[in-house]
């Protein structure tokens, strides 16, 4: 028991589970955000923030496209990296310009997401994707 406790290498398939893992788990845990957002456009669009010389309701829209779509193509494993790219540029903006680096206050789940996304984008899709599917 002590020796797997300890041990620094890890199995191939455990990659492949954790991998799994992550992406549903936090694909599923963003689908709620973007969908409210998608449900109510018009109110969110009035008090959204602009994001370089974006309207308001284009950051909105890239940020519903991330939230939403995005994370139901990361729970599939469909074009892994693409979709976790935009996810983290999403959370790089809420993380550094929504919660000004507040990583410990309002900003926590923000840093978390990103931290999450990063590890999916290093990560990749693993054996249980549809990308490795059509691969």
């Amino acid at each position: 028991m002590k020796k797997v406790l300890f041990s620094t290498t890890t199995k191939p398939w455990a990659i492949d589970i954790a991998s799994l893992l992550l992406r549903i788990v936090f694909g599923a845990l963003m689908i709620p955000h973007g969908y409210g957002k998608l449900q109510n456009f018009d109110t969110y669009k009035a008090k959204f923030m602009s994001f370089m010389g974006l309207s308001q309701s284009i950051s909105l829209g890239l940020a519903i496209f991330a939230e939403f779509f995005c994370a139901i193509l990361l729970i599939l494993g469909l074009f892994t990296r693409f979709s976790t790219i935009a996810l983290i540029i999403t959370f790089i903006v809420v993380v550094f310009k929504a919660h000004p680096m507040d990583f410990f206050g309002d900003g926590e789940m923000g840093t978390l997401y990103l931290g999450a996304y990063i590890s999916i984008l290093l990560l990749g899709p693993g054996k249980y994707s549809l990308d490795k599917l059509i691969k």
